[in-house]
């Protein structure tokens, strides 16, 4: 079941983040930490990231949401979990990096509840008709 959900997820967060990152917010990263942005990505540090994002999101939120059959605990934990994954990144950065934007962080935790609750119910609801 658990690839299964993984499998459901996976594409769900590329279509979504993919959006955001390219189509949203690509103007205002660059904005506000250009200075610090590779001209290059480094797609084999992304892809990882993305896979235990949602093996974790999948473990954490959806598996367990499936099993009580509960798509609020899927948005809830989903956006929890969302919130503190990219509360790891975004307050380590402030409190580390030189001249990192508050906006930024402020930004990209908001994101990261969004789109991790998001993923979360969509595969719900997806697993839950199928």
């Amino acid at each position: 079941m658990l690839i299964k959900l993984f499998l459901i997820a996976l594409p769900i967060f590329f279509v979504i983040d993919i959006a955001w990152l390219v189509i949203v917010a690509k103007k205002f990263y660059q904005k506000q930490i250009g200075y610090l942005m590779k001209p290059d990505i480094n797609w084999f540090a992304a892809i990882i990231f993305y896979l235990l994002f949602i093996a974790g999101l999948v473990i954490f939120v959806i598996s367990p949401a499936v099993e009580k059959h509960s798509w609020v605990h899927a948005i809830l934990f989903g956006a929890l979990f969302g919130l503190i994954t990219y509360a790891t990144y975004d307050l380590t950065n402030l409190a580390t990096v030189k001249d990192w934007p508050l906006l930024v962080t402020v930004v990209d935790l908001i994101w990261g509840t969004i789109l991790a609750a998001s993923i979360s119910v969509i595969t719900y609801i997806i697993v839950s008709k199928i």
